[in-house]
C-alpha cells in the first residue's frame, strides 16, 4: 500500500503515508487555499444571505494558476476564432465566469480543507511513528480527487507544463535543477490521482 491508494471493503480508499508526505500534502493544500481565497461570506460574515446573491468576477484572474484552475469557459486556444467570434466568446465567458465561479472557487476550497481535515485527523501516535494510514470515506475521495487535480494544474502551470511532451521533458530534468523538487511533487501527486481514480472504478 505504501504510496498508492487502494479500495476499502464497502467503499472508500486508504493509503500509507509517511510524515513528510503528510506534510507536504497540507503545506501544498494550505498553499491552495490562499491561492483561491476567502469566499464572500468570509468578506461579508454578518449577512447570511451575502454568498447566496454575489456574483462573481466577469474577467479571467491575472495570475496563471488561477486561470488554469478557472478557464474561459467559451474560448479554445486550438481553434482561433475571428475578431467578431472572438468578441462574443469573451462576453460568453464573461457572463458565465460572473454566475458560477464562485460556486467553482467553494467547490475547490471545500476540497482542499477536507484534505487538511482528513490529514489532521491522523492518530497521533501513528504520525509519531513516522507516518499512518489515510482511510477516506467514498465522499472523501471524491474530494481527495478533486483537490489532487487542482493541486497538479497549479504545479503544471507554475512548471509551464501545456502538453504530453512537456512532461516528457521533466523526467530528464538534471538533479541540480530549481524545478526539481516542484516536479517530483508534480509526478507523486500524479501517481497518487492515478491510483486514487482505481478505486473508485467499478
Amino acid at each position: 500500500m505504501p504510496g498508492t491508494f487502494e479500495p476499502l471493503p464497502g467503499g472508500g480508499a486508504a493509503v500509507a503515508l509517511d510524515d513528510v508526505e503528510i506534510s507536504i500534502i497540507r503545506s501544498l493544500a494550505v498553499q491552495l487555499l490562499e491561492l483561491i481565497g476567502p469566499g464572500p461570506a468570509e468578506d461579508a460574515p454578518d449577512d447570511p444571505l451575502a454568498e447566496l446573491f454575489a456574483e462573481g468576477p466577469s474577467e479571467p484572474p491575472s495570475d496563471p494558476v488561477l486561470r488554469r484552475l478557472f478557464p474561459d469557459a467559451y474560448s479554445n486556444p486550438e481553434r482561433p476564432a475571428s475578431p467578431r467570434d472572438a468578441e462574443e466568446q469573451r462576453a460568453h465567458s464573461a457572463e458565465f465566469r460572473r454566475y458560477t465561479e464562485n460556486d467553482l472557487r467553494a467547490g475547490k476550497r471545500e476540497s482542499a480543507l477536507a484534505v487538511i481535515r482528513s490529514l489532521n485527523e491522523l492518530p497521533s501516535a501513528s504520525a509519531g511513528e513516522g507516518g499512518a494510514v489515510l482511510k477516506l470515506s467514498p465522499a472523501e475521495s471524491q474530494q481527495w480527487l478533486g483537490a489532487l487535480n487542482d493541486l497538479r494544474l497549479a504545479i503544471g502551470s507554475r512548471l509551464e507544463i501545456t502538453d504530453d511532451e512537456d512532461t516528457d521533458l521533466l523526467y530528464r530534468l538534471p538533479d541540480d535543477d530549481p524545478r526539481k523538487p516542484m516536479v517530483m511533487a508534480y509526478l507523486w501527486l500524479g501517481g497518487l490521482q492515478e491510483t486514487l481514480v482505481g478505486t473508485l472504478m467499478p
